[in-house]
Parts: C-alpha cells; sequence; structure tokens
C-alpha cells in the first residue's frame, strides 16, 4: 500500500491514502488475495531510544497447497529483493509468529 503527500490547505491533513491502496485493501477483505505485509515497527531502547525497524511479513498457513505454496513463494522472492531497507523477514505460517512479542524479540 502506498501513501501520498497532501499539499496546499490540506497540508495539515499530514498523509493521505492513495485511491489504489483503497482498492487493493477492499480485495484483501473480499478475496483474502495479499497474504505479503510490510510493517514499519517502532519502539523504545533499554536505553530509552526511539528506533524503528522494517518487517517483512510472509504469511503462508500449512493448510495452503502446494502448488499455492511454491507459487507464493517465488512471488515472495521477486516482491523480497525489490524492497531495498527491509531489516527483517517473517515467514509465517501461524498467527502466533507475527504477534508484536516475537517482533520485540527480533529487535532486542
Amino acid at each position: 500500500m502506498s501513501f501520498r503527500f497532501r499539499g496546499g490547505s490540506n497540508a495539515s491533513s499530514g498523509m493521505g491514502v492513495a485511491e489504489h491502496c483503497k482498492g487493493t485493501f477492499l480485495e484483501l477483505q473480499r478475496k483474502k488475495a495479499h497474504r505479503y505485509a510490510v510493517y514499519d515497527f517502532d519502539f523504545v531502547t533499554s536505553d530509552n531510544c526511539q528506533k524503528s525497524k522494517i518487517f517483512f511479513i510472509a504469511w503462508s498457513p500449512e493448510s495452503s497447497r502446494i502448488r499455492a505454496k511454491m507459487l507464493y513463494a517465488t512471488s515472495k522472492g521477486r516482491l523480497r529483493h525489490d524492497l531495498d531497507g527491509v531489516h527483517y523477514e517473517i515467514q509465517a505460517t501461524d498467527s502466533t509468529e507475527m504477534e508484536l512479542d516475537v517482533l520485540r524479540e527480533r529487535v532486542y
């Protein structure tokens, strides 16, 4: 999903959501079509410093068909290659593998 800055008189409203982003979200809701996520994880270190790390999360449940998993893995590889600046990658097969505690363990 992508965002765009709204300039001019709406500048105080901050970031706006691009139209194609809304369409992709609706497709996700209806068809469960998109399973990748890029998440900017903000945290505070033990030294009280504000930090941020970017996670690439791939969701592929154990119950998925083999062919779907293979296609997903191939697509994931291409997408991940183009995403410069990702700090951590998570391959989740269960929702517990994407919980905030898991992210915290990775960054500490």
